[in-house]
């Protein structure tokens, strides 16, 4: 029985940064099956893979290859052959020498269907994060890309008398081992040996460096760097612009990277404003939260209240509320005017900021938000703020806050425990090993912690390696808590909001360039 051919989406993946990702190449990586993914794929794009999906490295660095080319166009046809949406994740563009039509090549033989997905090449994008413009009035008309790998022959394939003449700018892909032969030769054409020129490593992505310089002292100051592959060489007068036009480094994160370890649906606000402020974010999800099965939910005591009690729906996290209105309610097939109706005296509560934000979104202003935002002090200002005959709905988590309850207990407050959803710590995470590495070396600026729960899963995940040498920021005191367990290097946000851990980055980032 012949089985059922899948398709192949040949994506571009951009040059690093996640941000430079088309739309469309989002969409298709989140419907693959099977992802086979080069080497210099971005480490935030690695992250954002979907989790389900069987992901395989068939990268290339510098001349040395994990998987050869022809076993590369062999496992993209045979996992097609299996039905499969396949997505073969390229650096950079597929046809700028990416050897997408070669992979191509097979497909069309056995008749698979399949895509081409555009991407941003590096021959602009890494120019442009480096302030340079590939193209302007005043200096060039033109640019051309050209490879520096020879050919298999061993045989230089560049004109390099024709490049010279066009007067243009100059771009270099995969060129660092050539550096040296491509700049003498640039000169034998008749290149002006002091024709400005510019190295530029891991350009788009947080690591990223520069070198300006001439074509004559190029190869000599890029070794005194110690530049490294991958870099893109650029040849031309709009090389003098890179000051001039500088913007990447200037940005107040810039050159940073954090690991953000909420659930992934809750990550977008923190990790949206630290990219906004330059930082490389690896969204790494240390905990998942599922809403609590309906049999385990006491809630018919608060639809049967008398009129005029007095009722206070607490919630100690936007998920709750999230839960709560999405979930649990029109799960029983009620809602909150079931409560109005008997007459009660319904109010809310919320340990913090973002709660409170997420309660209007359902159209409910909040009545107690304390002044710091955790479970002790949300229970005194109920204390202080409710009736003596009032009572608590507390709507939170399974693992719930015990100095919440104290406070309540020990003022007589009245009050019901219901637990809505639940926290579970992630066990592992495909990045896992990559991370560990990355922190032994030194290269992970911080890992931000926004709950206790999100520093248990982390410890389980990265399990076996030395927490002493993680830089971890917390978003208050109990988070806190917990990371010093583990011994972790900790800071704490000055409230426990987003917008203050974002802050709390900038202002350390600022100590370390006094």
């Amino acid at each position: 029985m012949e089985m059922s051919k899948g398709k192949v989406w040949l994506v571009g993946a951009g040059p690093g940064e996640i941000g430079l990702l088309t739309q469309k190449a989002i969409t298709v990586i989140e419907q693959a099956d099977f992802i086979a993914y080069d080497a210099l794929i971005g480490e935030e794009i690695l992250c954002m893979l979907p989790e389900d999906a069987e992901k395989v490295s068939v990268g290339k660095r510098s001349g040395k290859h994990s998987v050869s080319q022809e076993k590369t166009n062999q496992i993209l046809l045979e996992e097609a052959l299996k039905g499969k949406k396949v997505v073969r994740l390229k650096g950079g563009d597929p046809f700028v020498f990416g050897r997408g039509g070669e992979e191509l090549e097979l497909l069309v033989q056995y008749g698979i269907p399949f895509e081409v997905v555009p991407g941003v090449t590096s021959a602009v994008a890494v120019p442009a994060y480096a302030g340079i413009p590939v193209t302007h009035r005043d200096y060039t008309s033109s640019f051309h890309v050209i490879t520096g790998h020879p050919r298999r022959d061993g045989k230089d394939r560049i004109d390099y008398g024709a490049l010279v003449r066009m007067d243009a700018t100059l771009v270099f892909l995969m060129s660092v081992g050539t550096m040296g032969m491509i700049m003498e030769n640039l000169v034998k054409a008749g290149m002006d040996p002091k024709m400005p020129a510019a190295v530029l490593e891991r350009g788009t992505q947080y690591r990223q460096r520069k070198v300006i310089s001439t074509v004559d002292c190029l190869e000599r100051d890029s070794k005194d760097a110690n530049i490294q592959a991958p870099a893109v060489i650029v040849v031309g007068r709009v090389c003098t612009l890179s000051e001039l036009f500088a913007w990447y480094e200037k940005r107040e994160l810039a050159q940073m990277q954090i690991i953000v370890t909420r659930s992934r649906k809750k990550a977008s606000k923190l990790t949206a404003q630290l990219r906004e402020s330059g930082a490389e974010v690896l969204e790494l999800p240390m905990i998942d939260t599922t809403a609590i099965a309906l049999e385990q939910i006491r809630l018919d005591e608060l639809f049967d209240e008398p009129a005029g009690r007095e009722l206070w729906l607490t919630f100690t996290s936007p998920v709750g509320v999230e839960t709560f209105f999405s979930v649990t309610l029109p799960s029983l097939g009620k809602d909150i005017r079931g409560v109005l109706r008997k007459g009660a005296d319904v109010r809310f509560a919320a340990v913090g900021e973002a709660t409170a934000k997420e309660l209007e979104k359902y159209g409910w202003m909040t009545d107690v938000v304390p002044e710091v935002y955790n479970g002790r002090e949300l229970g005194k200002a109920l204390v202080r703020t409710a009736r003596k005959d009032a009572k608590v709905y507390l709507l939170h988590a399974r693992q719930g806050s015990e100095e919440l309850k104290e406070e309540l207990k020990r003022a007589d407050l009245a009050y019901e425990d219901i637990a809505i959803y639940e926290t579970i710590c992630r066990q592992d995470s495909p990045w896992a090993d990559m991370v560990k590495d990355k922190i032994n070396q030194g290269l992970i600026d911080w890992v931000t912690f926004t709950s206790a729960s999100t520093v248990r899963g982390f410890v389980q995940t990265m399990g076996g390696m030395d927490f002493c040498k993680v830089p971890a920021l917390c978003i208050g005191e109990q988070t806190a808590t917990e990371a010093r367990k583990y011994h972790m290097k900790i800071e704490i946000s000055d409230r426990a909001t987003i917008a203050s851990m974002v802050e709390k980055l900038k202002e350390l980032r600022a100590k370390q360039e006094v």
